[in-house]
């Protein structure tokens, strides 16, 4: 009976060490651990300046106009070359006919008024079209316009006028008007009225 007694008590005392063995060696193998992924939501607000109203979006937008700080700078900072395609020829010479001697502001207005049409599909889409359309300028006799004084400095600021009204980076006093009448004369147009500048009255 004793060694029955002795017997099992061996063969507890192994199980034990077998199982404490197992631990051990359960607790000595490597065990891969998956990092637990953290996402975290930053909500940050978005500011974005709105257009303003009323303006041409391509009016008001270049970095020239805001370093000259005056359109008599931004007509001074224009190449003086007188390299010009037919159709800045044509924007130049209704600037220089219809508004020669009137002030940068008056004569920006007027080559707004050619770049305008061009652009709004109600009429020709180049600005020779929209100079030569018939009964539109009382300069254009046939499809032809007046000779020019190319030398002269009337003829130059014209051609500046000419490339800030192209490029838009000026903007006119008379924003998105389509429709100018010297202001002597009184047609009976049902247009809206938008400004004064110089001598002509301007409509959209």
């Amino acid at each position: 009976m004793a060694s029955a007694v002795a017997l099992a008590g061996t063969l507890i005392t192994g199980l034990f060490t077998v199982r404490a063995a197992g631990a051990a060696a359960e607790a000595m193998i490597p065990t891969l651990v998956s990092p637990t992924a953290s996402t975290e939501f930053i909500s940050r607000p978005i500011i974005q300046a709105l257009p303003q109203a009323g303006t041409e979006a391509e009016e008001g937008d270049n970095l020239a106009a805001a370093h000259a700080g005056s359109l008599d700078a931004l007509v001074d900072a224009q190449p003086t070359g007188q390299n010009l395609s037919d159709e800045m020829r044509c924007l130049a010479g209704a600037i220089y006919f219809e508004a020669r001697g009137e002030s940068l502001e008056g004569q920006l207005a007027v080559g707004r008024v050619v770049v305008n049409r061009s652009k709004s599909g109600r009429f020709p889409s180049s600005y020779c079209g929209v100079v030569y359309q018939p009964s539109q300028f009382s300069f254009v006799r046939g499809r032809s316009m007046p000779a020019v004084r190319t030398s002269s400095s009337d003829w130059h600021e014209a051609v500046a006028v000419a490339r800030i009204a192209d490029q838009g980076m000026w903007r006119s006093e008379a924003t998105g008007a389509l429709y100018f009448h010297a202001a002597r004369v009184s047609p009976s147009w049902r247009l809206t009225r938008l400004a004064r500048v110089d001598n002509h009255i301007f409509y959209r």
